[in-house]
């Protein structure tokens, strides 16, 4: 096979080099620059382009490659933002795999939340705006704050918390939809699906926000380990994925949860292995790749079977960066061998550039691993971690 892999991550998230063998098969990559020391070695070319999710410079680097090469039998992205350059791609070369159509419930916020609200699951209530009049039409109708975000985006990029009319003054909602505001906490789920029931998957609660760290707040997460509270998040994280596409895929989804009653209400999904530390913590706590599955299931191949059970929790905290990207950095604090404290790390030395890149939420001021026997031990490690972190830069 000719397989070309849209690739944007300089950290290790995905180990390509393991999912198929780049020997026995003709393995292409389209990288950024910043993701291209990456690239396995074993790569029959890597072409290089401003942005992966920029369709016409991918198209035309899939077209050098299909000159050397031959046409693509398959095309893989696993990044959330390239999963439509993808498939429009595998479109115009034939090649199997999600349509662009089977991907927008996916990437289309709206769609999303349509298709999850028909099924018979809660959902905030949401509209699609175009000025701003519809937007306090809706904050007068459902309450304030309202959350105002594009239809099509991830890592909370153009996410606003409005808290009243006041805040309308400037604001161009043209291409967003307005939701109404669910105060209770954000939890993930991750794993995959095989377009009829979950596969593994691990439920876990956000420590601070998404949007918060937008704003320079710390950003965390622990898994759970309560199985009442993990089986009602399961059962409705199945539902809600059934009812945007029956075909198999790695997933990240995000709910509104109860605590107290397991009640949950539909806030996003994505059809990719969830981001930040996910990843890492999969394959060096849990001893599964979701990327592998990802990567399988976009050749049409079943991922690998799930044997071991989850016998730790795993947790993860991301430290915003220091100053505006790109920087440089000028000092950092190792938090690893502290007791309570994470079992691994990612900084940059003194001196090394933080990129301006696209992976949002690789290229930060710090990143963070944690394992340990309960939900309560991995909090209180994240916790300690925050507290004694420190890092500064300078801008370039």
């Amino acid at each position: 096979m000719h397989v070309v892999v849209i690739h944007r991550w300089r950290a290790r998230y995905a180990e390509y080099h393991r999912y198929l063998d780049h020997h026995a098969h003709t393995v292409t990559y389209v990288s950024t620059g910043v993701g291209a020391s990456a690239v396995p070695a074993e790569a029959a070319a890597v072409l290089l382009v401003d942005a992966t999710d920029d369709l016409p410079q991918v198209a035309e680097r899939v077209k050098e490659l299909a000159h050397e090469f031959g046409p693509p039998d398959a095309i893989v992205a696993l990044k959330e933002d390239d999963l439509l350059v993808a498939a429009q791609l595998r479109q115009a070369w034939g090649c199997a795999g999600w349509t662009p159509e089977q991907v927008r419930p996916y990437r289309d916020k709206v769609e999303m939340c349509g298709r999850v609200a028909a099924a018979g699951l809660a959902v905030p209530a949401w509209t699609t705006v175009r000025e701003t009049s519809s937007v306090r039409a809706f904050g007068d109708r459902y309450g304030w704050p309202v959350i105002v975000k594009p239809r099509s985006g991830s890592s909370s990029a153009g996410v606003l918390r409005l808290s009243g009319p006041g805040e309308l003054r400037g604001l161009d909602p043209a291409g967003m939809m307005a939701q109404s505001f669910d105060p209770r906490p954000i939890h993930h789920v991750d794993g995959w699906f095989d377009g009829v029931a979950l596969g593994p998957y691990r439920v876990s609660r956000y420590l601070n926000t998404c949007l918060g760290f937008r704003d320079g707040d710390l950003l965390g997460s622990v898994e759970e380990d309560d199985p009442a509270l993990i089986e009602a998040v399961g059962t409705f994280t199945a539902r809600c994925l059934a009812a945007l596409s029956d075909r198999p895929t790695a997933f990240h989804l995000e709910v509104f949860l109860d605590r107290a009653t397991g009640e949950c209400a539909f806030l996003e999904a994505g059809a990719r292995v969830g981001g930040a530390e996910i990843p890492f913590l999969w394959r060096e706590v849990h001893g599964y790749d979701l990327m592998e599955a990802a990567f399988q299931i976009a050749l049409g191949r079943a991922p690998r079977p799930w044997v071991p059970p989850f016998t730790e929790v795993a947790g993860w905290l991301l430290a915003p960066a220091p100053a505006r990207r790109p920087c440089r950095i000028t000092s950092v604090r190792s938090m690893t061998g502290r007791t309570p404290g994470p079992y691994a790390e990612a900084l940059l030395r003194p001196g090394e550039i933080l990129p301006a890149a696209d992976a949002y939420y690789e290229h930060v001021g710090g990143r963070f691993r944690f394992r340990g026997r309960t939900s309560a031990a991995v909090e209180a490690a994240i916790t300690a971690t925050a507290a004694a972190f420190q890092v500064s830069a300078e801008p370039v």
